[in-house]
């Protein structure tokens, strides 16, 4: 038997290090050659490590959330022959903890039920059991002789049962919500009278505290989140839209798509973008605050904020203005899916000049979207509602939308962020001019 050990390798991009996100293995679990053992997080994507060799796990480089240095050890398993013996373990290796007879015999042991724990639920701990009869010289189990005698162990707090003796009620008439009879129960009884099978009103199941390890995509986007309002200030411009004929006209062509996807509003709305940003060119830009440099943009590369199991992710559009509607609308489907299966490639999740991030139908009256930093602007359309408007002295039902875009006042003025939603308004209340030059 020797000791092989694995390296991070290069995962490229130009990495230093990268984050466990989780593991695919345990000490002490038998792996096969190309078994994924775990997922790593680089800057850009999740890389999924694979075992080079078959063998049983001795060791792990830490917990999900660390970071580990490319080259330093990453897992070492224990192999058959002599060919796979590996250097002698460097000074950076971190050895995880072989749990003990001790651990073991711990982690095995059936836990006390949340019910029976000292006081859970707000309730004292020491809790009285009294049955309508003397209990026998050895106490029964409430499921043994009490519950054989057809009698009911009654499970009550002393401030409930006291409540019960000063309005004179019998708690074995009392059927509790949970394991024991609550004031609320007590409640119910008082005002539906026996068989109450009923969750009192405002009541609901109590969830146990639990911790959760922010790690992986949830870390970066924190961080990134917040190091874009920490060094970006931020003003958002809102604007009513109607979007009335849009719809019409969406309706219209999706009447005709044949095979092709079905529209949104997104791929009009993204038409209407790039129509308009060629006179705001500050808009579609990257700020590198570093070098006091801000980089306008020829082509519109689109990033299309995509919420998925791992968190927020923002796949590109490339050169969204040399597309139409179809190919805008077969691509966001494409992206979305890569996202959300997590197979998109890292070139796909990097490089956007602009954001746009719509909620769909949850998209509420009016929102501030963060900045995708370096970017300098994000644009959020919210949902679409009829209201009555008036149209001259009549009034008339109209399909209204708010557009949102929140702005780096360091680069953008108001000035020009109001001027390029009103230009971009003009196109979708008008929304022929989308296909005309």
């Amino acid at each position: 038997m020797a000791l092989f050990t694995f390296k991070l390798p290069d995962i490229g991009e130009g990495i230093a290090q990268a984050e466990i996100v989780g593991w695919h293995v345990k000490v002490g679990e038998r792996v096969e050659e190309d078994q994924p053992i775990a997922d790593m997080m680089t800057d850009k994507a999740t890389v999924e490590m694979e075992s080079p060799v078959a063998g049983t796990v001795v060791r792990l480089a830490g917990d999900p959330g660390d970071q580990i240095s490319i080259g330093a050890m990453l897992v070492e398993i224990e192999v058959e022959g002599e060919a796979a013996v590996a250097p002698p373990p460097s000074d950076e290796m971190i050895e995880a903890e072989v749990p003990g007879e001790a651990a073991i015999a711990e982690a095995t042991e059936t836990p006390l039920p949340s019910s029976e724990a000292p006081g859970v639920g707000g309730e004292r701990s020491e809790r009285s059991v009294v049955a309508d009869v003397e209990p026998p010289a050895a106490a029964p189990t409430p499921n043994s002789s009490l519950e054989g005698r057809g009698e009911r162990v009654i499970l009550a707090s002393p401030a409930v049962r006291a409540r019960a003796r000063e309005l004179g009620v019998d708690l074995a008439q009392v059927k509790p919500g949970g394991d024991h009879i609550r004031h609320a129960d007590l409640d119910a009884y008082l005002l539906y009278g026996q068989g109450q099978g009923y969750r009192p009103a405002g009541r609901s199941a109590r969830r146990a505290d639990e911790q959760v390890k922010v790690i992986g995509m949830r870390r970066r986007i924190a961080e990134n989140m917040a190091a874009s309002k920490r060094a970006i200030p931020h003003f958002t411009y809102v604007e009513e839209i109607d979007v009335t004929a849009l719809e019409e006209l969406r309706e219209q062509l999706n009447a005709h798509r044949g095979d092709r996807p079905k529209l949104t509003m997104l791929p009009l709305l993204i038409v209407a973008l790039c129509k308009a940003l060629p006179d705001f060119p500050m808009l579609n830009a990257r700020y590198d605050d570093e070098a006091g440099v801000v980089t306008r943009h020829g082509a519109v590369h689109l990033g299309m904020a995509t919420q998925t199991d791992a968190g927020l992710m923002v796949p590109v559009i490339r050169d969204a203005q040399d597309r139409n509607v179809w190919q805008l609308a077969t691509e966001i489907r494409r992206l979305a899916e890569a996202a959300r299966s997590g197979k998109a490639k890292s070139e796909e999740l990097s490089g956007s000049t602009l954001t746009l991030t719509s909620l769909g139908p949850l998209g509420g009256i009016a929102t501030t979207p963060v900045i995708n930093r370096p970017e300098v602007a994000i644009i959020g359309p919210n949902r679409v509602i009829e209201r009555p408007v008036f149209k001259g002295k009549e009034i008339v039902a109209a399909k209204l939308m708010n557009l949102s875009i929140s702005c780096d006042h360091r680069v953008v003025d108001g000035w020009d962020a109001a001027s390029f939603v009103q230009a971009v308004r003009k196109l979708l209340e008008a929304p022929a001019f989308l296909f005309v030059d």
